[in-house]
């Protein structure tokens, strides 16, 4: 079976590689965030749960405010099941998640969460809904890397970066999610007549500190759509510029070029 599976066909469709899979016995693997307003999300914990866990999917999906986001896995139709209640919320109709499979169960248990952020960066009150940096594609980023007009900036945990990055990537150093502003209004000055350009694993990260960037007045700001999830899938190893492994909160670990699974 391929370990790379491209994304939803249409409709939401599970491509074919991740039918094989499932008919291979291999748990399919769903990542997913939306920043949209949600008015009570605390009433939608419950019945997500009750579905997810009644079908045997693990994982973990957070509902804040903000919106939604999770990675869970199971089998084809089981997951299936959980995105079709997924879209049927407010603003998810065409919510695209990342698939791929794994070996073997990369979760212990089912997680589902209400908290104040998706993805804590201490701004509750932001909208990334509203406005974020300009995407760039994984087959139009490298170039970004070789310009020397534009700082890359890898909005990950330094725990992350030491275990695989972009060549030439500024590391912020920070401990957690939420140190990014301070350390920005720190260094912001070494930033200047540069064009931003960040990135981080599943692009979540990038969608809420580059919406935080604008506010801050910064004129312009670019993402790797899909983070380097998306760039590992999508870009052939012999010519990807990314270096080492990119660290996954589950079990895999860690995952290399084509999305196979690597030593943490």
């Amino acid at each position: 079976c391929d370990a790379i599976c491209p994304g939803d066909g249409p409709r939401g469709t599970p491509c074919n590689r991740v039918r094989a899979c499932a008919k291979a016995g291999m748990p399919t693997v769903a990542a997913f965030f939306r920043f949209v307003p949600l008015a009570d999300p605390a009433t939608q914990v419950a019945p997500l749960r009750q579905l997810a866990a009644g079908r045997g999917v693990r994982g973990t999906v957070l509902l804040a405010p903000e919106g939604i986001n999770g990675t869970v896995a199971g089998d084809a139709d089981a997951v299936a099941a959980v995105l079709a209640h997924l879209r049927a919320l407010p603003g998810c109709a065409d919510l695209a998640p990342r698939m791929s499979e794994a070996d073997a169960m990369p979760f212990a248990r089912l997680k589902v969460r209400l908290r104040p952020e998706i993805v804590a960066l201490g701004l509750p009150d932001l909208r990334p809904d509203a406005e974020t940096g300009t995407r760039v594609a994984p087959v139009a980023w490298d170039a970004l890397l070789d310009d020397p007009g534009v700082a890359v900036i890898d909005t990950r945990n330094a725990f992350e970066v030491a275990m695989g990055s972009f060549p030439g990537a500024l590391n912020p150093g920070t401990a957690r999610f939420r140190d990014f502003p301070a350390w920005w209004r720190a260094e912001r000055r070494m930033f200047a007549g540069k064009r931003i350009a960040m990135f981080c694993t599943g692009g979540i990260r990038c969608e809420k500190a580059s919406r935080w960037l604008l506010t801050e007045g910064v004129p312009e700001v670019l993402q790797l759509d899909g983070g380097i999830l998306r760039y590992l899938a999508e870009r052939p190893a012999r010519t990807s510029r990314w270096q080492g492994a990119c660290f996954v909160f589950d079990e895999r670990g860690a995952l290399g070029p084509g999305l196979a699974a690597l030593p943490a």
